[in-house]
């Protein structure tokens, strides 16, 4: 008897996604986005119940050259969700601000130098997403970082001992007709909506940036939201064949019909034309890099159709599933640059 694993590749090559990219005119290519936009959002699904913001302020930490504040704000229904706040000391709204996203571990704490009790951390090892929030305040970003749903203080309470809630969250939300993925996206687009709501950052400028599975918010987020003006995409750009379904990974990744919809470089390419440089280490296990050049090649396309391949950047280095900063640190002042601020006569 046969096992099933020709079974899977038989049902990968029998589906033709509906709408990969396979414009040849600038036109073509509108007409493609629109559509292709259109359906992901519905299979992302919108939680219900959007709230009032109704920002509340938890605490405030002097760190020296920036403010760390913690906030919470309402999102969906009766859902509240606990941010970092990062304000440079000598803070200039030009600079833009970032929304920062973390991946699989114990959530925001992780990205701004905090252990999961809260203690700073010591040492050497800034683990796989390298503090990149303080790395992004240091270079005078306005620095948001939201606690996705199922981790830190958003695990449920029978999870208050494990690393994530990411399970049993999907599997419910899936029953219900919704996704994981959709909730963590759209509510990091409230975080778009605090940002503007605080008028201290140009609003052509915010951003963000994410890993692994804070890499798919990002990259999502940035898809069906122009006002997110540039992304990095670190440790998630690849093929859903080569990584989501060939290698082991959360059930937070998992969306339905989306494999009938687009492959991944599809999606990704929905940011175009506004700026994106993805991540991807030589040795990552989880997203092969034979499939991120893959992916590359593909948005390359997508970029030089719609007239902005220079903005498509591409930081290949020597790692594994981790953060590289050695473009992205920098790379939003390098698109934002200082511009002239014409003030009224009195």
């Amino acid at each position: 008897m046969r096992n099933p694993d020709h079974y899977l590749q038989h049902l990968y090559d029998s589906v033709k996604p509906a709408e990969g990219f396979e414009a040849r005119t600038p036109e073509e290519w509108q007409a493609w986005r629109a559509r292709l936009k259109e359906q992901f959002v519905r299979l992302l699904g919108v939680p219900e119940g959007r709230q009032e913001l109704a920002p509340v302020l938890l605490e405030s930490v002097d760190c020296g050259s920036y403010t760390r504040e913690r906030i919470a704000i309402s999102t969906f229904g009766p859902l509240t969700m606990p941010a970092y706040v990062l304000i440079p000391k000598t803070y200039d709204r030009e600079r833009g601000a970032v929304i920062a996203i973390h991946g699989h571990g114990y959530g925001s704490r992780d990205l701004v130098g905090l252990n999961p009790d809260g203690s700073e951390k010591t040492g050497d090892d800034p683990g796989y997403q390298r503090n990149f929030a303080l790395e992004l305040v240091r270079r005078g970003h306005l620095t948001i970082v939201p606690e996705l749903l199922g981790f830190g203080d958003r695990r449920l309470a029978e999870d208050a001992e494990k690393g994530d809630s990411c399970y049993r969250l999907s599997t419910n939300l899936l029953m219900m007709g919704q996704t994981m993925a959709g909730h963590r996206v759209f509510e990091t687009l409230r975080c778009v909506d605090y940002v503007l709501s605080r008028g201290d950052a140009a609003p052509d400028r915010i951003g963000c940036m994410g890993i692994s599975g804070g890499g798919l918010v990002s990259a999502f987020a940035a898809a069906i939201d122009e006002r997110l003006a540039a992304a990095v995409v670190s440790g998630y750009a690849n093929t859903f064949q080569a990584s989501i379904l060939s290698v082991h990974h959360c059930i937070d990744n998992f969306i339905p019909g989306l494999s009938q919809l687009a492959e991944l470089p599809d999606l990704l390419g929905l940011i175009a034309p506004r700026p994106l440089l993805i991540e991807a280490g030589t040795e990552d296990p989880i997203f092969p890099v034979a499939a991120a050049d893959e992916a590359h090649d593909k948005l390359r396309a997508i970029y030089r159709q719609s007239n902005a391949e220079t903005l498509l950047a591409y930081d290949r280095f020597e790692g594994d599933h981790q953060i590289s900063g050695k473009l992205a640190f920098d790379w939003f002042a390098g698109i934002w640059p200082t511009r002239e601020v014409q003030h009224e006569r009195a």
